[in-house]
């Protein structure tokens, strides 16, 4: 007995043990609760400041009937209009005619009629809306203004105006804290200078800046671009764009994975795999950097930079370090461009390859310049020299002068090669293909002439002082000699091997680029194969006094 009333005091023990922490817990969980309902912002009310008639109607028992110069105060913003019903039970009002809210001495907002709920701190507005805030306006005809997160949007047409721009859209929010606005569906920026027509638009008041966030076009007079991501600063016409953004100028079309554009300058820059498009002339220019300066017809590019023109059924490929581009009296009917590759240059075409240190082609008198030890190819045929002016005709090769220290190689076969070196040498061509060629000064030649099977006859060593040789279907047809040298014939089988080569010979194929992607593998001339050093001219030192004043500027 006197156990089992131990073990009831125990059990009894642990109950009121349970039962206080329960208590406890309880007591714990009161004292959180009860701090966050001290916290919770009383729910301010709307009141009546003045009207000159109110009057109750029996339909709207709640409602009290405002009329005349009537003026309400929530917080910090003041409600006027001609008349309204005040519903003071649920902290609201509805206002008509004349309608004006003012909050502080920054935001105004005007309308035909006014709903407003004092708990949500939610206004709908509606008819002939304008809010201004500073120096913007929004106007539209149906606009709701929710206090709390100080935010006005409209949802059936409406247009916001700043010293700037007018934007227009189907649906748009504005904050007058932040200057930020949002803008959906047929969406329309129009400047002076520009206008900018999409589906999605983020534009500040403040800074000016147009956030493109889905397609977008924006024209002026003199170019138009596309983009579907990037900035544009309407105020000083700087736009950085991204996604493959488009900038077309008469005819020229600029692409890159992001692009920079200075509207009031009017030059642009683009970034990583870059393709600038003439379309008009038939050329594109690429590169991983490209410069443009639509004043002046400056063209600068870099990084992987690539020529191609593709006026003819047969683009021709053309790669170096550094591709620029000039134009001279631009906009008048004396203008010619300029094109200059420097550095490691490479040039592929079906009918035609060539490699040379640097290159100048003007338009103006058609003529691509190759200097410092430039090497040309046709078919079988090599030409190399110090300077090669190739002279074209409706983009093909009309002529071609090799200057100085002039070689012309034609390879026979795995062994045996036609050779004609001279102080400068002519080359003429006829449908892409080579047909006369003219040796001028201290001509040495060895020659393979051949039966009509092509069986090789012998092997002629010639010396004089001028060459004429005639081509037929890639065949020679003659050669004539100024003067006249008969020169020597060696039978197949007895050609000395010294004389089977000039000097100066060489066959360099396999620096020749094999197609238009093999323009980007550089290979130098080995050692011992260059030609004898001499005074020369040079292509014209690069001039980037244009893209640097650029970079000063900015």
């Amino acid at each position: 007995m006197h156990k089992e009333t131990k073990r009831t005091n125990r059990i009894n023990g642990h109950r009121i043990g349970v039962f206080a922490i329960l208590c406890l817990f309880g007591f714990c969980l009161t004292a959180q609760i009860i701090p966050e309902k001290k916290t919770q912002r009383a729910k301010s009310k709307v009141y009546l400041l003045h009207s000159n008639v109110l009057k109750k109607i029996k339909e709207h028992p709640d409602a009290q009937v405002l009329v005349g110069e009537v003026v309400f105060r929530h917080d910090s913003i003041y409600m006027y209009c001609d008349s309204a019903c005040f519903y003071e039970k649920t902290n609201s009002l509805e206002a008509f005619d004349h309608v004006k809210m003012v909050q502080g001495d920054t935001l105004f907002l005007y309308g035909d009629y006014l709903f407003y709920d004092g708990n949500t701190q939610i206004a709908q507005v509606r008819n002939n809306v304008r809010m201004e805030n500073r120096t913007t306006t929004l106007l539209t005809d149906s606009l709701n203004y929710d206090r709390v997160a100080n935010l006005g949007y409209y949802f059936d047409g409406g247009s916001l105006m700043d010293e700037e721009n007018i934007l227009t859209s189907d649906w748009g929010e504005y904050s007058p804290a932040t200057k930020q606005s949002v803008f959906n569906y047929d969406v329309k920026l129009e400047n002076p200078q520009f206008t900018l027509v999409s589906d999605t638009l983020r534009y500040n008041t403040a800074t000016k800046i147009a956030n493109i966030v889905g397609p977008s076009d924006i024209d002026n007079k003199e170019n138009h671009i596309y983009s579907e991501l990037g900035f544009y600063n309407t105020q000083t016409g700087q736009a950085e764009l991204l996604n493959r953004s488009v900038l077309t100028n008469e005819g020229k079309r600029l692409v890159g994975d992001s692009l920079f554009y200075d509207r009031n300058k009017n030059y642009g820059e683009a970034f990583v795999n870059v393709e600038m498009t003439d379309t008009v002339n038939k050329n594109m220019l690429t590169g991983n950097y490209c410069f443009y300066d639509e004043l002046t017809g400056y063209a600068f590019a870099t990084d992987k930079a690539l020529a191609v023109d593709y006026s003819q059924g047969d683009s021709l490929f053309l790669h170096a370090d550094t591709l620029q581009m000039y134009t001279y009296h631009i906009d008048t009917d004396s203008m010619f461009r300029e094109m200059r590759a420097y550095h490691k240059v490479r040039v592929f075409r079906n009918d035609v390859q060539g490699v040379c240190d640097s290159l100048v082609f003007s338009s103006k008198d058609t003529c691509l310049t190759m200097y410092r030890d430039p090497v040309l190819w046709n078919n079988q045929q090599q030409l190399l020299g110090e300077k090669i002016l190739i002279f074209m005709n409706d983009s093909t090769i009309d002529w071609a002068h090799i200057q100085n220290q002039a070689l012309s190689v034609e390879k026979i076969d795995s062994v045996n090669y036609n050779q004609v070196s001279g102080k400068e040498m002519k080359a003429f061509f006829k449908g892409g293909e080579m047909d006369r060629v003219n040796v001028i000064g201290s001509v040495r030649l060895v020659y393979y002439p051949m039966e009509k099977d092509s069986t090789l006859i012998g092997m002629n060593v010639s010396e004089t002082s001028q060459l004429d040789i005639y081509l037929q279907n890639r065949k020679l047809k003659k050669m004539v000699m100024s003067p006249k040298s008969n020169g020597t014939l060696y039978p197949m089988n007895q050609i000395p091997a010294n004389q089977m080569k000039l000097d100066n010979f060489v066959w360099l194929d396999y620096i020749r680029p094999l197609n238009k992607d093999d323009v980007f593998n550089w290979r130098a001339k080995k050692a011992g194969q260059e030609l004898k050093k001499t005074t020369r001219s040079a292509a014209p030192l690069p001039n980037q006094n244009l893209f640097n004043q650029k970079v000063k500027e900015e």
